[in-house]
């Protein structure tokens, strides 16, 4: 069966689907994206999702195509349409098409942003064998724009970062900015230290991640100690534990950065106990 999109207010056979060539998410990546996570067939964090959706649109000074609650109904249908049990669901607002290519913005009165939507199915997803394992991660500098806070489609270095790893022989990379750690090709950075988490803190030279917020405050609900201050490669490479969060990999152990292994090289405790508690609690507060 063929997967069913969403474009514009239509459901679709994905072979169907069709968006302007003169759509400014294609000429200018003048666009920003959420990807909310599906496990038994249930969202995870789609609140966090959507408020942090709006506050991209507002930031680039982008209409919206759809309120919450519409944007509700449709991941639902296309999970109910797909048959998603565990898996994500792509949304990607743009400012649409004003029927050729100019830098300035469309009259918002007259061109409407485009909706997008469409279902990955990962069944199995919580239980990835590299979540036993680990992942090796490179350093790389980090070259993106300023506003890494608003979540754009502007994905050519993060995917750049990925290519590098691949050549490399390792799973991702993190990214580095004035000696410190920014943050993952697709996901937040953390290092554990003496059993303290350390991130770096938000602004707007990090994206302000969902599964972020959520790991964190469960954290602390947990007694564990959290630091949000900056942290180098070098630091990372003699701490306890690293991991990455995101809303595809919840929380994954990180083993070896630039080739040293962290700790004992395999997964720590506090890494693992945290995936647990965020998988627990996500499931009981999916919607």
């Amino acid at each position: 069966m063929s997967r069913i999109v969403y474009v514009n207010g239509e459901y679709l056979p994905e072979e169907e689907a069709k968006i302007s060539i003169f759509d400014r998410g294609f000429l200018m990546a003048d666009g920003v994206y959420e990807v909310t996570s599906v496990l038994d067939g249930k969202l995870i964090d789609f609140d966090g999702h959507a408020q942090r959706l709006a506050r991209s649109l507002s930031e680039l000074d982008m209409g919206a195509p759809a309120t919450p609650e519409e944007l509700l109904e449709i991941h639902r249908e296309l999970v109910a349409r797909n048959d998603i049990g565990d898996g994500m669901i792509y949304l990607q607002v743009t400012r649409g098409s004003a029927g050729d290519r100019d830098f300035a913005f469309p009259d918002p009165e007259k061109v409407t942003p485009s909706l997008v939507m469409f279902t990955q199915s990962k069944p199995g997803m919580a239980d990835t064998p590299a979540a036993k394992t680990g992942i090796k991660v490179i350093s790389i500098d980090d070259i993106r724009w300023g506003r890494r806070d608003i979540k754009t489609v502007q994905l050519l270095y993060p995917s750049m970062g990925k290519m590098m790893a691949k050549a490399a022989g390792v799973d991702d990379a993190w990214m580095v900015e004035d000696g410190v750690v920014t943050e993952g090709t697709s996901n937040n950075a953390y290092i554990v230290k003496g059993g303290k988490i350390i991130t770096r803190a938000l602004s707007n030279e990090i994206l302000h991640g969902i599964t972020r917020a959520a790991v964190l405050r469960f954290a602390q609900e947990a007694q564990m100690e959290v630091e949000e201050r900056n942290f180098s490669i070098a630091e990372a490479q003699e701490a306890d534990e690293a991991f990455i969060t995101s809303a595809s990999t919840f929380v994954m152990p990180v083993v070896e950065v630039d080739g040293t292994s962290i700790g004992s090289g395999a997964p720590g405790p506090v890494a693992a106990r945290l995936r647990e508690i965020y998988l627990d609690e996500s499931r009981k507060a999916a919607i």
